[in-house]
């Protein structure tokens, strides 16, 4: 029994069809449009995560120390994601392009975070105060039972309850007025001092 064949211009249809084993240029396309769409709705959503410790809502203002770091967790997204998924992209050389993106992104994150180079006196304040609503947050509610903790625990939530203030403050005058300088100060010693040492070692006794 013949079976009939197909008409020319119906077979060439199917032959040129693309199939899961050899996708098309367009279906390349998409996958790879749904991988950057994927990286960059985890990287926002980390972005806005980072906030979620803030203490209150008025402590939540828009801080390029965060924007850097979500480009760290993006370029690690990146390159884990292509990792993990590396067959399902068989383009070789689009896949190694997404693992150098990643590179960038990492390398640009980590650097912008390390070395504070873009931050000014009101992107400081801006991502200090949410840094010290965490502080807040966690030294009001930890349950905290040696008094020596309670009591330096309480002096954090007072130190940084009132340094909020003071650079909401400044923020404003800043914005209002400029601000009193032009050229970057230097900043104090990060070092530990002897003085500092014998008052962290009196309030251990």
């Amino acid at each position: 029994m013949d079976i009939p064949t197909p008409p020319i211009p119906e077979r060439r249809a199917a032959e040129q069809a693309p199939s899961p084993e050899h996708p098309s240029h367009a279906m390349k396309s998409s996958r790879y449009g749904r991988f950057w769409a994927m990286v960059a709705t985890s990287t926002v959503l980390g972005w806005g995560a980072m906030y979620l410790n803030t203490y209150q809502l008025d402590h939540v203002l828009f801080s390029w120390t965060r924007v850097f770091m979500a480009l760290i967790m993006g370029g690690l997204m990146t390159a884990v994601m292509m990792g993990f998924m590396w067959s399902m992209y068989p383009n070789k050389r689009m896949n190694l392009a997404v693992m150098g993106i990643a590179v960038v992104l990492f390398v640009a994150g980590l650097g912008l975070v390390r070395s504070q180079a873009t931050v000014n006196d009101l992107a400081y304040m801006r991502a200090m105060v949410p840094h010290h609503s965490i502080a807040v947050l966690t030294s009001s509610r930890a349950h905290i039972a040696d008094p020596r903790v309670r009591k330096l625990a309480d002096g954090i939530i007072e130190a940084q309850v009132r340094e909020i203030a003071e650079m909401k403050m400044l923020i404003a005058d800043i914005e209002r007025s400029g601000p009193r300088g032009a050229e970057p100060l230097p900043s104090r010693t990060t070092a530990l001092t002897p003085e500092m040492k014998r008052r962290a070692e009196a309030a251990v006794q």
